[in-house]
């Protein structure tokens, strides 16, 4: 059966207003509406979150429990004293920024009028910034209709809860209406399939004239200045950082490439729809495929939608289980190569505040605070260099700690007496007011009425813990002498490793401990910070706990967080009738169009910032290598060994992945503790810095299935003649293997 004929016996279905196609498959609304048949409402916009646990209030209906100042906790706990700490996993910014474009597709909560502002204490001993106003700003979220007076308040999901691209489309006629190229009447279905952009990039508040008209976008920051500069997206938060931005313009070129792609002979509506299904399943596919992965979450296998599953979005997840803002690093850096930037662009970046540096490549060092709500970056500094910075920008560790631009300058625009001091040790002499996103997200939890951490881990199928030093599995949670909550030098490191465990001393290699940093122990155990801050295991704050935990081998996660999104990602996806294992179209649309979904986001990026494929990672969410194998073992044989002139020996390794998953693209770590330097390596590519060996693969064995085996990944090296110490722990890919020796 051609195309034409399918197209013309197929159903018009009705899709979110009066948007209509043709096309030979369901349509799914953009606001959720209908996905389950039977419960036309779960995880549609504007819904009530759902609740894993019972609300929790001080007066059973709505009162926030009362806990320790959340500015106080804060300055003890989220801290880092400007150290930057990375992930163990070495998992670069693709991790937080495809988090945060997901979570704009899923979640927002609507906001409320009640202030609930958090005080601030300027005479704390640990509080290293100014706050002229006293407080730090936060209004409650609105209770859901209903609730709160006679019952446990509730709160308002505004984002569908289902993963469907909402971030590109938006979740109203209206707002797809202003998107799609052509006329503006509320009905999208007579526009143009494509979506708007300006010079390929995202449209203006302005781009049809009147700003007033434009869909709503958040404004804050540097954009206060000029709010009708706003870029505009399916999701009004589009603006907060450039790397976000950036990820919304990519996928706005994705639509518009496959429209392009398609048949001249359809319809505009039909177009449309056959590349809004397309970009949905991409983002569905990239969720489960990659980025869950690199997170460290493994969920059971997909056995088909599920019409009992409520996929809506849980207050726990939203509120507390999904904040991951411990990754976000303090600075972006874009390089790319001399020439691509004009003397007027690297002038204008200049006049922003950011450091310039000029030679064979251009670096445009971006201190955090510069790039929220500054999208007249994003054309200057152009798509391909700033989606290659983001997999370029190793993310930080998701711990307790959280960098001072987010927890103490959110979107704050520097002091006008300072107005060139962005980052670093110095920051708090830049800014005159303070938000603290950490001491939000406690009181956000209390906002929404959250279970304790105790009562939150039971929720999800886990044990509660008796004592701190459970939860952060640390040894002690007795501070030591000279110590004490009050005291500053509490937060102190007292020592930094890197990848290959070695200490890394910051005064005399500032360089190593600001980019390599994945291990760090402070001179306080935090376990003896949470007991002086709570007393009881049973009163800690649930994104306390949660974020101080012990992470889990082979996850970013501490074992409730984890928990937390094993169950959202399994129901959101078994759930979701429109999830790209139920097919819903998809391959109608490969077999007629030879459009496949099925695209890495290192595809999509390819396709869409001209930027060659292999010039990007197989997998752009980690910094080196590709996602860590489950287990491996290394062989290493010492098969010759002579003294001379020139003592050297001979080193013969076979590398297996006994994991269940392959590994493409490895990098095999360890030691020489008695000076040995590599002289040549056959099989892989070696670059040892001082006694860290890092050995890569070579171009014919990057890739080691299950069960398979690299022989002979050998070298030559020479010793001192006296000791010649094998290495007692070797890594692939950040996963400690197993260690045969002879």
């Amino acid at each position: 059966m051609t195309a034409a004929v399918i197209l013309a016996v197929a159903q018009v279905l009705i899709m979110s207003g009066s948007a209509t196609a043709a096309v030979p498959f369901e349509v799914a609304n953009l606001d959720g509406a209908g996905n389950n048949a039977a419960n036309p409402n779960w995880g549609r916009a504007g819904q009530p979150y759902s609740r894993v646990a019972a609300a929790r209030y001080a007066d059973g209906r709505s009162q926030p429990v009362t806990g320790p100042n959340a500015r106080m906790v804060s300055n003890r706990v989220h801290s880092d004293i400007a150290q930057n700490i990375f992930s163990e996993r070495q998992l670069d910014a693709w991790g937080w920024a495809w988090g945060q474009f997901l979570d704009h597709t899923f979640g927002l909560r609507q906001s409320g009028t009640e202030n609930e502002n958090i005080a601030f204490n300027a005479a704390d001993p640990d509080e290293q910034f100014t706050n002229n106003l006293g407080t730090i700003a936060m209004q409650r979220s609105a209770a859901a209709p209903g609730t709160g007076v006679n019952n446990p308040r509730q709160q308002v999901n505004t984002e569908s809860s289902y993963i469907d691209a909402e971030t590109v489309y938006g979740a109203s006629a209206t707002r797809l209406d202003w998107l799609r190229d052509g006329t503006v009447d509320g009905n999208p279905a007579n526009n143009a399939a494509t979506l708007m952009l300006q010079n390929g990039f995202l449209p203006r508040k302005t781009a049809r004239g009147n700003a007033n008209t434009a869909p709503a976008m958040d404004v804050d920051g540097i954009l206060l200045a000029n709010p009708n500069s706003a870029m505009v997206a399916g999701d009004v938060r589009a603006n907060e950082n450039l790397f976000l931005t950036a990820t919304h313009t990519l996928f706005a070129r994705e639509h518009n490439r496959i429209v392009n792609a398609l048949p001249a002979s359809l319809s505009q509506e039909d177009k449309f729809q056959i590349a809004r299904r397309v970009v949905v399943a991409e983002q569905q596919f990239v969720t489960y495929n990659e980025w869950l992965p690199a997170m460290g979450v493994t969920l059971p296998a997909y056995t088909g939608y599920k019409n009992n599953i409520d996929a809506t979005l849980s207050n726990e997840f939203a509120t507390v289980g999904y904040r991951a803002h411990s990754q976000i690093h303090g600075e972006m850096e874009i390089e790319a190569e001399a020439g691509t930037y004009s003397a007027a662009d690297l002038d204008f970046f200049r006049a922003q505040g950011l450091e310039v540096e000029e030679g064979d490549e251009v670096a445009v060092v971006i201190p955090l605070n510069r790039g929220f709500f500054n999208p007249d970056l994003v054309p200057r500094l152009q798509l391909g260099p700033l989606l290659e910075a983001i997999g370029a920008e190793a993310q930080y560790k998701n711990d307790e700690m959280i960098d001072n631009q987010l927890r103490s300058v959110l979107f704050k625009v520097p002091n006008s007496s300072n107005p060139d001091c962005l980052d670093g040790p110095e920051l708090p002499d830049c800014f005159n007011g303070v938000t603290d996103l950490g001491a939000i997200d406690i009181e956000r939890a209390r906002d929404h009425g959250m279970p304790s951490y105790n009562q939150l881990r039971v929720a999800y199928g886990l044990p509660a813990v008796t004592s701190f030093t459970q939860i952060t599995g640390e040894a002690s949670q007795t501070f030591p002498p000279g110590t004490g909550i009050d005291t500053p030098a509490s937060l102190e490191f007292t020592q930094l490793r890197d990848p290959f465990n070695q200490v890394v001393d910051p005064v005399a290699d500032p360089v190593r401990a600001d980019t390599t940093i994945d291990k760090a122990t402070r001179r306080a155990p935090l376990a003896a910070k949470l007991a002086a801050i709570y007393g009881n295991v049973n009163n800690v704050d649930p994104f306390i706990g949660m974020v101080s935990e012990q992470h889990v081998a082979g996850s970013e996660f501490g074992a409730l967080q984890r928990a937390m999104w094993t169950r959202e990602f399994t129901r959101l996806r078994d759930g979701d009738r429109f999830f790209f294992g139920n097919d819903q179209g998809l391959t109608f649309i490969r077999n007629t169009y030879g459009i496949d979904f099925r695209s890495n986001l290192g595809d999509i990026i390819s396709r869409n910032a001209g930027i060659d494929r292999a010039e990007l990672p197989g997998n752009v969410f980690f910094t080196h290598g590709d996602n860590p194998p489950t287990s491996c073992r290394v062989e290493y044989h010492i098969t010759n060994q002579w003294t001379g002139s020139t003592n050297g020996f001979q080193v013969s390794q076979n590398i297996t992945n006994t994991g269940s998953t392959p590994i493409t693209n490895w990098t095999e770590r360890f030691v020489f503790a008695n000076g040995q330097q590599v002289s040549l390596l056959w099989n892989g590519v070696v670059t040892q810095d001082i006694n860290r060996v890092p050995a890569q693969n070579a171009s014919w064995n990057n890739q080691i299935n299950p069960g398979q085996t690299v022989q002979d990944v050998g070298f030559t090296a020479t010793w001192n003649g006296v000791t010649n110490a094998r290495p007692t722990a070797i890594s692939l890919n950040t996963t400690a293997c197993t260690v045969v020796q002879s």
